[in-house]
């Protein structure tokens, strides 16, 4: 698959724009009542390449599991020095060449895991193309946000939702993004 590789959100805040709770806590998260995996599945296997922020992947390796994206490429975003790890790639440089990069190579889908202030930049620069994103109906009040604001608006096309029993799925299509 040449080129037109698109860079992907899949992410669950709650109904309140939230992605983890003040202190990170994503147990609200697994308090809902879902259906299967909730699309995941579906969506991870149209992906090769993983972009996430060095906050995301320190709560990803405190959890005391093994790396769930082996097989896959993966960077992460740093500012600071960072011990090598053998399943990812540390970048201190500008997501936009990154991906400008990633886009013209072959391969599938590239997925933004996190965080809030990763996915701020990448909005703000127009290289995000599509968004999924399933709420959770859970009201936090507070935490880490979602869309964190300050960037340009952008419009979105609705492309489709879907329900997981309490769950629901949108897909927007991002008109505005880097290439188009």
């Amino acid at each position: 698959m040449k080129a037109d590789r698109k860079v992907s959100v899949f992410i669950a805040p709650t109904l309140d724009g939230y992605i983890a709770g003040k202190d990170d806590s994503l147990d609200w998260l697994f308090k809902v009542e879902g259906e299967g995996d909730n699309g995941y599945s579906e969506f991870y296997d149209t992906v090769d390449t993983i972009l996430m922020g060095k906050r995301t992947f320190d709560w990803i390796m405190n959890q005391g599991e093994a790396f769930p994206y082996k097989g896959k490429a993966c960077y992460v975003f740093t500012r600071s020095e960072t011990a090598s790890h053998e399943d990812v790639t540390f970048v201190n440089g500008s997501p936009s060449e990154l991906i400008q990069k990633l886009k013209k190579e072959d391969g599938s889908k590239i997925w933004v895991v996190g965080g809030g202030e990763l996915l701020q930049s990448l909005l703000s620069e127009r290289l995000v193309d599509e968004l999924f994103i399933t709420i959770a109906p859970v009201l936090l009040g507070e935490g880490i946000p979602l869309f964190k604001g300050g960037g340009p608006p952008q419009e979105l096309l609705f492309k489709g939702s879907r329900s997981f029993n309490q769950f629901v799925e949108l897909h927007y299509e991002v008109k505005s993004s880097l290439g188009r």
